[in-house]
């Protein structure tokens, strides 16, 4: 009879029971991760579907508005057109260029377009700037939306004006950037004369006049 040392990693009878049941709790984890409504395929999905920015700055969903430049992505400002392709862009944009951005052909000069910087004009003046409350025949006072639609963002008035800024800014068209900014701060100062220096306004103020600084 060969004895058998205690040390030996011999399976004893009583060892099977326990094995068992540890592949059994090890089978049931399985499976209940299968049954995870979370499933890796839906994870993946969630990963490879890229986040939208709400202002629009994303490359998978930004747009070019019919007012924008498409060099700096901001409101056109100086409205300047190629000659002879006649594709239009800022002033301070298109002046770095020898050949049009868009189509390649050589700039012979560039011209003002008064006729659109006119409208991009006006529509700042009627559907960006923050407005202020303006009397009606009855007496009262009403207030338009404070919300721009514009390319595929909405933004309130005074935010739409200085995300634009922000994007001439960006593409060093300081001169852009300058004349909104400037637009901005003196609709800020026209509510503060009317509803008092509140907090909310002055710390506005003060930003977009340290914007303006860094410009």
């Amino acid at each position: 009879m060969t004895p058998v040392c205690p040390f030996v990693k011999a399976s004893r009878p009583d060892d099977s029971t326990p094995k068992k049941s540890g592949e059994n709790s090890v089978k049931h984890q399985a499976d209940s991760d299968s049954k995870c409504p979370f499933s890796k395929k839906e994870a993946s999905d969630s990963a490879s579907s890229s986040p939208k920015c709400p202002f629009g700055y994303d490359q998978n969903s930004f747009k070019i508005g019919p007012f924008s430049c498409v060099i700096c992505q901001a409101l056109l400002f100086e409205s300047s057109k190629c000659v002879p392709c006649a594709h239009i862009f800022c002033k301070a944009c298109i002046s770095r260029f020898k050949d049009c951005p868009l189509c390649g052909a050589d700039i012979e000069k560039i011209e003002p377009d008064t006729n659109l910087q006119g409208l991009v004009d006006r529509f700042i003046e009627g559907h960006a700037r923050i407005r202020r409350s303006v009397s009606s025949n009855q007496g009262e006072e009403t207030k338009e939306s404070g919300q721009v639609e514009y390319e595929d963002v909405s933004l309130e008035r005074g935010s739409f004006l200085v995300q634009h800024a922000m994007r001439a800014f960006r593409a060093q068209n300081l001169e852009s950037a300058k004349s909104r900014l400037s637009i901005c701060a003196e609709d800020i100062r026209s509510q503060i004369e009317k509803a008092g220096d509140t907090t909310e306004l002055c710390s506005q103020l003060g930003a977009v006049l340290g914007m303006l600084g860094d410009c």
